[in-house]
């Protein structure tokens, strides 16, 4: 039998992610939206796409949360989009009034499910999805550090003129300007980074990759990223629905771990069927704690405003 997943938040991020799993056939898809009829319309328009897209996926869209009852994992995606000039901190109180009804809905419907929290600020939304459902650490995620080391990669992609295949990197911290890219763990190839770039041009490309989501924004006017967010989220949930074991920087709760509690911050961690299997910590120098501990800070202040 197939594995279920649903998608909550039918705007640009949740179409692309529902469209990208049944795509690949990870599962069936279940897509909701409160807008009246909207996601039964884009739902039906992914399920005609079967034929000629090569898979066999069934797709629903609904305004239900009955329809979504029993899955395996649910992805959240609701909430309202950056507009130019807006942080990701800013939505932190019309979101968190957005998250929490809808991750009390979710696991009314399915309290089995591995939750991943997309919607922004990342952090934030994905330590309100925590504290609301009750489920254990392992089995709420957020999606943050999967997106801006893809960023990352890119601009290194771009710079050198090299496949992003040849690429490895590794970006912690909060999903926001404060997060801290890994230079020392950046590779092509197995070769370090700084042997193709003096360390001013990394300093930009560390400095681009923070403000990457802004970026799009500016140019978009009107909402941000949806296809690599998207494409961040699958990732996660094929790891997840294939026990692929994949170490993948995502939003995890901490208790210890880099010295930080009672927060969710991005991490390298281990996701397998049970989610959050295993927390990887890796060295650091001292610059790199230091920005660690400034990204904690960061997150805390935020989470501070939340009225639970």
């Amino acid at each position: 039998m197939r594995k279920k997943v649903s998608v909550i938040g039918a705007g640009h991020v949740g179409e692309v992610t529902a469209f990208k799993i049944a795509e690949k056939e990870l599962s069936d898809v279940v897509l909701l939206d409160v807008i009246e009829d909207m996601p039964i319309g884009k739902g039906l328009d992914m399920l005609e796409g079967g034929p000629v897209g090569k898979y066999d996926s069934k797709i629903i869209g609904t305004n239900s949360y009955k329809d979504t009852a029993n899955s395996d994992i649910v992805v959240i995606t609701a909430g309202k989009p950056r507009t130019p000039g807006m942080s990701r901190d800013e939505l932190v109180e019309s979101n968190f009034n957005i998250v929490k009804p809808v991750t009390e809905s979710v696991i009314k419907h399915s309290p089995n499910a591995i939750l991943i929290v997309v919607s922004n600020p990342l952090d934030a939304m994905a330590y309100t999805a925590y504290k609301v459902s009750g489920f254990p650490k392992n089995r709420v995620v957020g999606m943050a550090g999967i997106l801006d080391t893809t960023r990352f990669c890119s601009f290194i992609a771009m710079e050198l003129n090299v496949s992003v295949e040849n690429i490895q990197a590794l970006v912690l911290g909060g999903h926001g300007d404060t997060m801290v890219p890994i230079v020392r763990y950046t590779t092509i190839s197995g070769i370090p980074l700084t042997h193709f770039l003096p360390q001013d041009r990394i300093d930009e490309i560390v400095d681009r990759t923070r403000k990457g989501g802004g970026e799009i924004v500016k140019y978009l006017k009107t909402g941000s990223a949806y296809y690599a967010p998207a494409l961040a989220v699958t990732e996660m949930v094929e790891s997840i629905i294939k026990d692929k074991k994949k170490i993948l920087p995502c939003a995890a709760y901490l208790e210890g771990e880099y010295d930080i509690n009672d927060l969710y911050f991005g991490v390298p961690v281990k996701l397998g069927t049970n989610g959050v299997e295993e927390i990887i910590e890796i060295e650091l120098t001292n610059e790199e704690k230091t920005a660690i501990k400034n990204s904690e800070q960061a997150v805390r202040s935020v989470i501070d405003i939340l009225k639970f």
